[in-house]
């Protein structure tokens, strides 16, 4: 086979290194000759080629670092074609792709230069998949090796790992999808050599304590990965990029500084919102002195808000590290005021309202059968999803005005965070055949809304009637490092978060921790630091969820009347056809005169679905007279004679079913002629005495008649 010729002379430049049981693989100089920088990463059978794209000049105008970072499924990857029907191109990405996407873009971002305004592309696309194992953290790494070869100022290597338990209940990585779940913690930790810069992770109640094993073990893992990136980096010493970083001008930011000097503080020290008023009210009053005093005030008025802001972060910070005092007053371990409702929307199967603060979250919960669960069609899975958690937040609920639009990456990260942290106490299917939709609609925000949503649609899974093995609670941690020293905050809101290190958030039960995410804004995080948010997390979650009891203390015991009731019986699978009929005729009848809607899965479990119980009855019984087998010594009421000739008559007694009725069974006197009891049509009672060698049923109306008189 001939060798690939890079046509700017560059040889193949690869290195390699055991990693957690495999060989990992990067490789340079093969493909990609017109992006800044590609690589190939190899882990197994998968391959990722991460690429790095930077724009020459810095971007005018921008008060933002214009990074995006992409994760490419490809069905090809997977010796896939899409399932659907009409699309089998790529499109829109999936949830998952953009889920990811943000898994690799949360531990790379902080490490660039506050101030850098070069626009920074990176793309991670799956080129070949392993089944054996997720192939995210090799994105990752793909992804954090094509940024170091740019050249520009980026403070990496990174790497990840996704962590479990293995069969035994050790720590192990790289596990299989079915591995992962049988374990009961997915768990991926992102960090460079240093120290921890994300967590993510969704867990069966694990404690805090397994928690932070976890993480100690992952960061550990993880280090062949970061050396292996430094020793290619070393062998290409890419030409380091010039730039120029877009920082506030210090003369503003001195007088604004000056200007705010024995403003804030406690004189700002006021529960939300009457915080936010004076805020603002004082920021106006900013405006309005400087503005006749400095030249040109309106074409820099921007930049004396941007160091207005910067100013009252650092206010922040130092009444939390001097003083122990948050901007509103509260301990460190205070969570702010709580209020909750249930069952307030009449029509809808559940619904809650939950505020924390000036944060509040309000959800709907619908029911429906399992055939309106979310068809699941990617790169890594074909297969259902049950349980739906969507989150929505206008711009209004933040007091801005905004076009309505699809939901973006934030909106699908918040929604994914609070179905994670539900989902391992949802009940199974076999006791509860429902398809789930929770919805969560923001009505106002302050800080921590996905830990809002996670409670609010908890509380409105328990007034849907939903049989929670558990309730969930959520609560937002933040940080603030003073040198070696580390500050931790319960319950945190913007202001903290804005002018903090860290956005920690924990979900999870009594028992222990159904999921989590921590995202660092400093170069890392040991592990101690974290475990101690961890703790710490666990009293606020217990403070918030005696909350969430009082305001509803266990699942309704009855769904609501609006809500579609489920029954499910068991046939013979060989009876199916019978009930679909040919070309769907009987199923779709059954439907249209019951108004009951029925679903049947491969293995005979039908599932019988209506608002309207009798409907579910009708059709349970039509479904059952389809499928039943005759019982000799069963009586049958009411069937019809479908013919009558000069020795019997035929009686249908099951649907496809018809017995003879010989003319000596038909009474207790001696019948001449059948004619003279019966004829087509009627309807009488029968009973089956037996079934010969060839299967035909003998019936007998004298029998009938004589045993339901002994009755």
């Amino acid at each position: 086979m001939s060798e690939i010729i890079n046509p700017f002379g560059k040889p193949i430049l690869a290195v390699e290194t055991d990693f957690c049981g495999r060989r990992l693989s990067l490789e340079i100089n093969r493909v990609g000759f017109r992006s800044t920088a590609s690589v190939i990463a190899r882990y197994g059978d998968t391959v990722v080629l991460g690429t790095a794209m930077l724009s020459k000049e810095a971007v005018q105008g921008f008060d933002y670092f214009p990074l995006s970072i992409d994760y490419e499924e490809k069905f090809y990857a997977a010796g896939k074609i899409s399932g659907s029907r009409y699309i089998k191109r790529e499109g829109r990405p999936s949830d998952e792709a953009i889920l990811i996407g943000r898994l690799i873009d949360r531990p790379i971002r902080p490490l660039w230069p506050k101030g850098y305004r070069h626009e920074v592309q990176g793309i991670a696309t799956v080129l070949s998949m392993d089944p054996d194992f997720r192939p995210d953290m090799v994105a990752m790494i793909a992804t954090s090796m094509a940024f170091l070869l740019t050249g520009a100022p980026f403070e990496g290597p990174v790497a990840g790992l996704r962590v479990g338990l293995d069969k035994e209940g050790k720590f192990s990585s790289f596990l299989s999808p079915e591995q992962q779940e049988a374990g009961g913690l997915d768990l991926v930790v992102a960090g460079t050599s240093d120290g921890v810069m994300m967590v993510e992770a969704g867990a069966k109640e694990v404690s805090e304590e397994q928690v932070a094993e976890a993480i100690t073990y992952a960061h550990s893992a993880m280090q062949p990965a970061i050396a292996i990136q430094n020793e290619l980096l070393k062998k290409v010493n890419p030409e380091k990029q010039e730039y120029t970083l877009v920082l506030p001008d210090e003369s503003i930011q001195e007088r604004v500084d000056k200007w705010v000097k024995g403003k804030l503080g406690a004189n700002l020290r006021a529960p939300y919102p009457e915080r936010n008023d004076l805020l603002q009210t004082l920021r106006d009053a900013m405006h309005d002195e400087l503005t006749p005093e400095v030249e040109d005030y309106e074409d820099k008025k921007q930049e004396y808000d941007d160091a207005f802001t910067l100013a009252v972060h650092k206010d922040v910070r130092e009444g939390i590290v001097k003083d122990n005092t948050r901007p509103d007053g509260r301990a460190m371990t205070e969570v702010r005021p709580l209020s909750s409702q249930v069952g307030f929307l009449p029509r809808v199967h559940g619904s809650s309202i939950f505020t924390r603060g000036v944060t509040q979250a309000m959800n709907i919960v619908t029911l429906a059968p399992l055939s309106y669960s979310q068809a699941i069609d990617t790169m890594e899975v074909n297969g259902e999803k049950r349980y739906m958690h969507h989150y929505n937040a206008p711009g209004w609920t933040v007091g801005e005005v905004r076009r309505l639009g699809s939901p973006g990456r934030r909106e699908i990260g918040h929604s994914y965070l609070a179905e994670r942290a539900l989902t391992p106490v949802l009940p199974p299917e076999s006791s509860f055949p429902y398809a789930i939709r929770s919805v969560t609609e923001i009505m106002s925000q302050n800080g921590s809304t996905s830990m809002a949503a996670t409670c609010s649609s908890c509380l409105a899974l328990m007034d849907a009637g939903v049989p929670l093995s558990a309730p969930v609670s959520g609560i937002a941690m933040g940080l603030m490092l003073d040198g070696d020293t580390s500050y931790i905050l319960s319950d945190i809101a913007d202001a903290e978060d804005f002018a903090g290190d860290m956005d920690f958030k924990v979900a999870g039960t009594e028992k222990g921790i159904t999921a989590l995410q921590m995202d660092m804004k400093v170069h890392g995080l040991s592990v101690e630091t974290l475990k101690k948010a961890l703790l710490q997390a666990k009293e606020g979650r217990a403070f918030i969820l005696n909350h969430m009891l009082e305001t509803l203390e266990a699942p309704r015991k009855d769904l609501s009347q609006y809500a579609p009731r489920v029954e499910s019986i068991q046939i013979l699978p060989e009876k199916i056809r019978e009930v679909i009929g040919k070309g769907g005729e009987t199923i779709q009848k059954i439907t249209a005169e019951t108004g009951a809607e029925i679903d049947i899965e491969d293995d005979g479990t039908v599932r019988i679905a209506s608002s309207d119980l009798s409907s579910i009855n009708a059709a349970k019984q039509w479904i059952l007279s389809i499928t039943a087998e005759p019982e000799v010594g069963k009586i049958y009421e009411n069937v019809p004679v479908v013919s009558v000739l000069d020795f019997g008559a035929f009686v249908q007694i099951l649907p496809g079913k018809d017995g003879l009725v010989h003319v000596s069974e038909m009474s207790e006197e001696r019948v001449s002629k059948p004619s003279d009891v019966v004829k087509e049509g009627d309807r009488v009672t029968v009973k089956l005495v037996a079934i010969d060698d060839r299967g035909r049923l003998q019936l007998s109306m004298k029998a009938a008649a004589r045993e339901l008189k002994d009755k």
